[in-house]
């Protein structure tokens, strides 16, 4: 999986033109999900970041205390990512979430904030999976 952002200049902060023709058809499912957290969390704020060239810029949308979800730009497409807490990671192994998203949360290195996971998100399939994962992280 290509690790780096779409956009990689560090002095041009992506905007709505930029990330549309970024990631490319993919842009409209980008949208759905940042407006399906405002609709859950109308209180949410968004920030654009750059963590160093190695990474190029990344998308989260936050809470007071914590990112609820990152969008991370790649070239036609774009990774959802998301930390859950113990009690949050046995929610989601109790969903109707697609196997493939519970072993990989299964697999994630447990931290001090949580276990972490990447999703690409090519279709309307990946983005019912994010809606539920939206669900159980603001839930816990």
């Amino acid at each position: 999986m290509d690790d780096i952002s779409v956009f990689t200049d560090k002095t041009i902060i992506p905007d709505e033109e930029t990330l549309s023709s970024g990631i490319g058809d993919t842009y409209p499912l980008w949208n759905d999900i940042k407006s399906y957290v405002y609709e859950h969390y109308p209180k949410a704020t968004e920030e654009w970041k750059y963590p160093g060239a190695k990474y190029g810029w990344s998308f989260r949308v936050k809470d007071k205390k914590r990112v609820i979800i990152y969008l991370l730009p790649r070239e036609n497409y774009f990774l959802a990512a998301m930390v859950f807490s113990p009690k949050a990671t046995e929610m989601v192994l109790e969903s109707p979430i697609t196997d493939i998203i519970k072993d990989e949360l299964r697999a994630a290195r447990p931290y001090a904030e949580g276990r972490g996971i990447r999703i690409p998100v090519k279709n309307q399939k990946d983005v019912k999976d994010i809606k539920l994962l939206i669900d159980i992280k603001l839930a816990h």
